[in-house]
């Protein structure tokens, strides 16, 4: 299977060449309406060339532009600089631009749903092109586009131009400079949160570099700050929010459904793995997922859908623990890993519907569920940390991860896993002060490891644990400022459970409906044929045991 070839295959409508582009009447138009808006908006000026100036090149990039149905929206042609031509130091300075998380998306949206505010997304047409430049920069001209008269002039760049390596930031200085003289204030835990409070009244916004979404109590007060955002940038109104970065949003009667349906869609057509046949776990319990085995001779598929896999975490709590184990071998995959991918493809085609419910009703407590898996990786023997966050019944932070160093015990282990959800728990507290946001109660760390429970609250210097980095000793502190509190769970109910080790099929989905009450099933007739097997293997492991 060649994953390029089917890339360019799905691809086919999109030209790859500027000769033919301009023989297309609809993509000639798109390069004409670019041209006339970087023109409009004085983005260079035409001068001589000088043998000392470094010149960057330009190019062409075209993309189809489709609705959250998969319907043709608009055909888009983007002039972008060459940015690798840039020399550093010379050409530009500093690069860093922030972006929004996704858990900060994922808590203003619980937040707004639950107090039955509006939802409206806007997108700032030539984003980049509102960001001015402090250093001194030359282009080439755009390619089928160059001027008449002074065919051997280059652009002297005024503004900041997509693919220069300074661009998002000049973009982002530019949009938080109006912001906060319009009166907001920049969150210190998010730098991508807005927060406006006026009388006692709060209006949010989440910045993507040009994707904004607003949200917040008097819809009088967010259409007076989109008009004056309109007169200061050339922004296009997509009213409610529907369709942002890849996730659907979609209400229905508990609140709102983030889905990526159409991502996972394009993941199984991608790879030909739309009818393939679907199984009830994301990864098997065995044969382990070792290093061993035979080498891809080209580990770039491997590498492409994983990392395309990686982007479903958004609002896939489920696939956590699959990829971030797959995730450790895209440095030499095997033949087995590519086998334990395409298992986990067909995982997804028996749970395209699947999505992350944002509850309407749901309370303003914060709390925790920590779990790990002690020496779960054959390789090394080293643990894996997990943990799932809740604001009330809306799960906002989860994470799989492998711990660095090997744990001498299941009580280490644990407690490495409890201190990295205390420190996601103290940043959502500071993320919530932000937000103006103030918690009915401490929140809670719910661990079912009754020595790593006690370790928290109790300072205990065991043989055994006090190799423990000193980092990781400053949950107690926590504790006892009453920061946060850890009490035991039973591991019947421990919702991390299937985030970091492996799950049977059975416990799989106990554990993932209760996950969020969060992952809504939309399966029809697929989640009948789960529940229908899970009994049937009931049935014949009793009747086994009978026998045997």
């Amino acid at each position: 299977m060649n994953l390029h070839t089917q890339l360019s295959k799905s691809n086919n409508l999109e030209p790859t060449t500027v000769s033919a582009a301009l023989k297309d009447p609809k993509w000639r138009k798109a390069m004409s309406d670019e041209c006339d808006a970087l023109v409009q908006n004085g983005t260079w000026e035409l001068v001589p060339p000088d043998p000392t100036q470094n010149i960057v090149g330009c190019k062409w990039v075209f993309r189809i532009k489709r609705n959250s149905d998969g319907s043709i929206d608009r055909f888009k042609a983007r002039l972008v600089a060459k940015g690798f031509h840039q020399r550093p130091g010379v050409d530009y300075l500093d690069t860093f631009s922030p972006v929004v998380k996704p858990t900060t998306v994922r808590v203003v949206l619980s937040l707004a749903v639950s107090r039955g505010w509006s939802l409206r997304q806007l997108d700032v047409n030539n984003a980049f092109l509102q960001g001015h430049l402090s250093e001194r920069v030359y282009m080439q001209q755009p390619p089928g586009f160059v001027d008449q008269d002074h065919p051997s002039y280059v652009c002297k760049l005024r503004k900041a131009i997509y693919g220069l390596k300074q661009a998002p930031r000049a973009w982002y200085h530019e949009l938080r400079t109006f912001l906060l003289d319009y009166g907001f204030q920049n969150s210190y835990a998010d730098t991508s949160l807005f927060v406006l409070t006026v009388a006692g009244q709060s209006m949010y916004i989440l910045v993507y570099v040009d994707d904004l979404i607003i949200t917040g109590v008097h819809t009088k007060m967010i259409d007076s700050f989109v008009a004056v955002l309109a007169n200061r940038f050339s922004i296009k109104d997509l009213g409610q929010l529907s369709y942002f970065l890849g996730v659907e949003v979609v209400p229905n009667q508990q609140g709102i459904l983030l889905s990526q349906r159409r991502y996972i869609l394009d993941i199984l057509a991608r790879t030909h793995m739309t009818d393939a046949k679907p199984v009830l776990t994301p990864i098997p319990t065995s044969p382990p997922l070792l290093k061993s085995g035979t080498a891809l001779p080209d580990p770039t598929e491997y590498r492409t859908i994983v990392g395309s896999l990686q982007y479903l975490l958004i609002t896939r709590p489920d696939l956590a623990f699959a990829v971030n184990k797959l995730s450790q071998y895209m440095h030499t995959p095997t033949t087995d890993h590519w086998n334990f991918v395409k298992r986990l493809l067909r995982y997804l085609c028996g749970t395209i519907n699947e999505g992350l419910q944002i509850h309407r009703q749901s309370p303003l407590n914060l709390h925790a569920y920590s779990d790990a898996d002690w020496a779960g990786d054959k390789n090394d023997f080293s643990s894996t940390s997990a943990y799932v966050i809740y604001l009330g019944r809306n799960p906002v932070s989860w994470s799989s991860k492998k711990q660095q160093t090997v744990a001498r015990s299941s009580t280490e282990a644990e407690y490495r896993s409890v201190a990295n959800a205390a420190a996601e728990l103290n940043w959502l507290c500071y993320l919530l002060t932000d937000l103006r946001v103030r918690l009915p109660c401490c929140p809670v760390i719910y661990c079912d490891n009754v020595g790593a429970t006690q370790l928290c609250s109790n300072p205990v210097f065991h043989s055994r644990m006090k190799h423990v980095a000193v980092d990781f000793h400053f949950i107690r502190d926590q504790v006892q400022n009453g920061v946060l509190r850890v009490a035991h769970v039973s591991s019947a109910d421990q919702l991390a459970m299937p985030l970091p080790s492996l799950c049977t099929v059975l416990v799989f989905w106990i554990s993932n409906p209760r996950l969020d009450s969060c992952l809504e099933l939309h399966l029809e007739g697929a989640y009948q044929r789960i529940v229908t097997t899970c009994i049937s293997s009931l049935v014949y492991l009793f009747l086994n045991s009978l026998y045997r």
